[in-house]
């Protein structure tokens, strides 16, 4: 599951626009602007590719483990 928050922080972590990860996920900034907003959730393409997109650019994706879920980034090697 990848909730709202998660984008938006994963955004900040590689100072991206809703308009540049639309872009590199292929997908309308009206669905990343909208789910980060909390009104509406992509279908599971979309998501699915929000999530590819950013993993690609070093996010690592923290499921919920006790202390809730979050994000951060994948050291440079």
């Amino acid at each position: 599951m990848l909730l709202p928050s998660q984008v938006r922080a994963a955004r900040g972590l590689v100072e991206w626009s809703q308009a540049e990860l639309a872009a590199r996920a292929s997908v309308g900034q009206s669905t990343v602007r909208n789910f980060e907003a909390g009104r509406s959730t992509p279908i599971e393409n979309n998501i699915a590719a929000i999530r590819t997109a950013l993993e690609s650019a070093g996010v690592i994706f923290v499921e919920e483990n006790g202390e809730g879920p979050g994000v951060r980034l994948r050291k440079k090697k």
